[in-house]
């Protein structure tokens, strides 16, 4: 069961590369086909987003029920991957900015937050190596991934609609209508689920590694 769900979603994620480049048309007010790289680029911050928040959550179950093991690894695990996709959107942004306002960076708000996502949630992997005691680290880190549900939201969506931004308007536009062609819509849909499962796939394998380094040091 569990291999044919990971041919699944590999197949999701061919359809979402063929659906990007062969299906989908392009966006108006774009440079060439600059708009094919936000099929990526939102869905990796999106997926960056969605791991902070289990971070936090993992790291409240931890500290709220008898501090078990699993839920740590979990949030460090989240954290990791989370980083991974932040920094991925980071660069896909770049390069999409470099395209369409001839510099890789801007200044940007939207550029400006995810950097400090990058950097707040590297402390918290920083932190957690500059303590010897495995005990220590987990409640250090587990109340800095609970202080993440409130930056992270902010960082991703508060603070970059504090100023005026270059960045696309969202989907959705304040009448709650959503501003995007149907086949482009579909592929960021499918988009967006195909990392969504890639990240919830990477973090059990990344979970059962650090359960399993556990064992191998307590033998």
């Amino acid at each position: 069961m569990r291999k044919a769900l990971l041919y699944g979603l590999w197949l999701l994620m061919c359809l979402v590369i063929v659906g990007a480049f062969l299906w989908a048309p392009i966006a108006k007010g774009f440079l060439g086909e600059s708009s094919r790289i936000l099929f990526f680029h939102v869905p990796m911050a999106w997926t960056a987003f969605l791991a902070f928040i289990a971070a936090g959550i993992w790291s409240l179950l931890y500290l709220i029920r008898g501090r078990g093991v699993a839920h740590d690894h979990a949030a460090l695990a989240a954290v990791e991957l989370g980083l991974v996709f932040c920094l991925l959107a980071t660069v896909t942004g770049a390069m999409w900015a470099k395209t369409m306002w001839g510099a890789f960076w801007n200044w940007d708000p939207r550029q400006i937050s995810i950097t400090f996502a990058l950097l707040f949630y590297g402390a918290y992997l920083a932190l957690r190596s500059s303590v010897p005691d495995p005990q220590v680290e987990r409640v250090l880190g587990a109340a800095y991934a609970v202080f993440g549900l409130v930056m992270a939201p902010f960082l991703f969506f508060v603070a970059p609609r504090l100023v005026f931004s270059l960045h696309p308007q969202p989907v959705l536009n304040t009448q709650g209508k959503v501003e995007m062609e149907s086949r482009m819509l579909w592929v960021l849909a499918a988009s967006s689920l195909a990392f969504t499962c890639l990240f919830v796939w990477l973090l059990g394998l990344r979970r059962r590694m650090l359960a399993l380094a556990d064992r191998i040091e307590e033998s």
